[in-house]
């Protein structure tokens, strides 16, 4: 049996969770509302305030689908309670952004700004102190488009290993390479 996948999803108060007739889950709570279509063969029950999900056989196919969608399923519980937040730091000399709503420009370096338009579901704040590198930080109940959304900013200038210029993730630690040595006598 799948470990993640029979764990059960414990319903907070204030979240109702509707199954349709065609497996399309919708969770609805106070930041919002999500959906999720869920494979035919996969059941998804709810009872006592409890969401299990099962699965028909011990088929490969079928045991990885278990998982999958409890894992998603519980996201979204998490995502219209609690929401998701992603930070992501500028690293970098003369590197800026600014947001105008949800557009945000980007100054990484190179002869122009990068203009990124985010979609609506999500939230974008930009800080940047005296002293301290340059942040972006994202909200949304969300996660996979969150998570999408952070991986495209962060690609526009990844992390190069000898400085660590670039954008990264709050309290990630990067894999730092030794630069040219002095020659040698």
């Amino acid at each position: 049996m799948s470990r993640i996948g029979k764990a059960p999803i414990t319903i907070p108060a204030g979240v109702t969770i509707t199954v349709s007739k065609d497996n399309v889950v919708s969770v609805k709570g106070p930041k919002g509302e999500l959906t999720q279509a869920v494979d035919s063969d996969i059941t998804v029950s709810q009872e006592d305030g409890v969401l299990t999900v099962q699965r028909p056989s011990e088929q490969k196919r079928h045991k990885a689908l278990h998982g999958l969608y409890r894992s998603l399923l519980n996201n979204m519980v998490i995502g219209v309670t609690e929401g998701y937040k992603i930070q992501q730091e500028l690293v970098g000399v003369g590197y800026r952004a600014t947001n105008q709503g949800n557009t945000l420009d980007l100054v990484l370096g190179y002869s122009h700004h990068y203009v990124f338009q985010l979609p609506e579901e999500i939230k974008v704040t930009t800080t940047s102190e005296k002293g301290q590198t340059p942040k972006i930080i994202l909200e949304s109940i969300d996660k996979q488009l969150i998570g999408q959304v952070a991986a495209k900013i962060r690609s526009l200038r990844a992390p190069e290993p000898y400085k660590g210029k670039g954008i990264k993730f709050v309290g990630e630690v990067l894999r730092r390479k030794a630069g040219k040595s002095a020659s040698k006598k």
